[in-house]
């Protein structure tokens, strides 16, 4: 996750040192000393220079309405009017109807601007920068939107393009271009917004590492969703990664949820036993030295293998075939070994 605060403190923190370091040598010192300081400053600038490129103020220290081009993205397309800011009080006027799918990833502020065309001002793009509160955070906003069959785009971390619409994230920004007064624009125009935008943004391409455990097998790519609250629809289940996936010709569900502590773990998983006790049926327990295991018929998904392995849930839902379905467990335990030895 990109901290802007961190970046600055870090530049300014080398040109205070040099100040200081200056200020000593040149005042009060022996000739002597401020002989061989002289004979040694340009290699210790030169030091201090290699110390400041390698903490550079990035694009992303700039407020955020300026990450949308301030005349325009081509020639052919300039801005409207200034780039408007909304805030979580504000962000209703906006995208009423869906502010509330935002505030859970953390939703910081969105800036937003139109261009439009030269040539026919009624054609424009509505171009939203939303600032989230970190890379899982804005990629768990794209992926509400994200279906495994869109046109995919090389901008972002990740990016498709529809018709009428491109999004993408990138850092801990989800952007999301719209077309206005038509139902299409060509691919080319909205890539020039798209990548006029990404110039400006954090130069991060990484997806969130929390993506890491379920690159399994039986992944059905482009499938995951990160849901910052109530995953399955259960509130013990306070956030987690779901995913599609397809082993032996059965398709099903698998889900990790990254708690912050084995003791964490083993609470939530206790929950969800308890329910199930109360609401489920055909009900096995199974405990092993390092993990616990429920296979069980949930009321409300089915077939359901769930796990708590150290500090993660695994599970897998809508599963006909339980053997089929332990794999992909394995599989995923097996990932969290790796990660925990990485």
């Amino acid at each position: 996750m990109h901290d802007n605060s961190n970046t600055r403190s870090s530049f300014l923190f080398y040109i205070n040192i040099l100040l200081r370091v200056v200020c000593y040598f040149c005042t009060g010192k022996s000739t002597r000393i401020q002989s061989g300081f002289i004979k040694t400053t340009p290699m210790f600038i030169f030091f201090i220079f290699i110390m400041v490129l390698s903490n550079p103020v990035h694009a992303a220290d700039l407020p955020i309405k300026n990450v949308l081009p301030e005349k325009g993205f081509s020639e052919s397309w300039i801005i409207e009017e200034k780039a408007k800011l909304y805030d979580k009080d504000t962000l209703f006027d906006h995208i009423n109807g869906e502010a509330e799918l935002y505030f859970p990833y953390g939703f910081d502020v969105l800036a937003t601007a139109s261009y439009v065309n030269k040539q026919n001002s009624d054609l424009s793009i509505v171009a939203d920068v939303y600032k989230m509160a970190s890379v899982l955070d804005a990629f768990g906003i794209y992926s509400n939107y994200r279906k495994t069959n869109n046109s995919w785009v090389a901008i972002g971390a990740e990016g498709f393009l529809s018709p009428s619409q491109l999004m993408f994230y990138q850092d801990r920004y989800f952007v999301r271009l719209q077309v206005s007064g038509a139902t299409s624009l060509p691919k080319d125009i909205f890539l020039a917004c798209a990548r006029a935008i990404s110039g400006r943004l954090p130069t991060n391409l990484d997806q969130p590492k929390e993506l890491g455990i379920l690159k399994i097998p039986a992944l059905v790519p482009k499938s995951e969703r990160y849901l910052a609250q109530s995953l399955l629809g259960y509130v013990f289940f306070r956030r987690g990664i779901i995913a599609d996936a397809v082993v032996q010709g059965e398709k099903m569900q698998f889900f990790v949820i990254h708690e912050d502590t084995p003791d964490a773990a083993r609470k939530t998983f206790a929950q969800y036993y308890s329910y199930l006790k109360a609401e489920a049926q055909g009900i096995q327990m199974i405990e092993h030295p390092t993990h616990k295991q429920v296979i069980a018929v949930d009321p409300l998904y089915g077939g359901v293998i769930v796990e708590q392995s150290e500090r993660y849930i695994i599970g897998a839902v809508r599963i006909k075939n339980t053997s089929v379905a332990k794999q992909i467990i394995e599989q995923l335990r097996e990932r969290i070994g790796k990660a925990a030895g990485a």
